[in-house]
């Protein structure tokens, strides 16, 4: 069986590499982009399963990514990670169309969960994340 694809977007290029350590054990990572152009280019170029996105870099946010993503292909399945634990950012994430919201500090534990969720088509919010807004438990349906 073959491995879900992901699609790296992530500015900071330290994070980008803690990132890419937590996703390469059992995950492909097919590329890495550092902004949001980018990854739409990217993203349009391989098509991948999956992709995770900060949600500030330069260019263009990985919420307006996104938006923009989803308008070409309603199927691709965004995971935003950031390092704000900001209600707002995760309500406008959700209604851009991504399924996850990972904190960053939290990405150890949360990110695959996320991945994960978002490639049966489910929400996933950190629970950290879920505290601060109206956000449920870790799995939404």
């Amino acid at each position: 069986m073959s491995r879900p694809r992901v699609l790296l977007a992530e500015d900071n290029a330290t994070m980008a590499a803690e990132l890419l350590a937590l996703l390469e054990p059992e995950l492909d990572v097919v590329a890495t982009v550092a902004d949001g152009a980018a990854l739409v280019a990217m993203a349009d170029a391989i098509r991948p399963d999956v992709i995770v996105a900060d949600i500030v870099m330069p260019e263009q946010s990985g919420i307006d990514a996104t938006i923009e993503l989803l308008q070409r292909r309603p199927e691709t399945r965004v995971v935003l990670v950031t390092v704000h634990n900001d209600a707002a950012l995760v309500e406008r994430g959700r209604a851009a169309g991504a399924l996850g919201h990972v904190l960053k500090v939290v990405a150890a534990r949360d990110l695959l969960l996320g991945i994960r969720a978002a490639l049966r088509n489910e929400r996933f919010v950190s629970a950290e994340l879920r505290r601060r807004g109206r956000g449920e438990a870790g799995r939404e349906g």
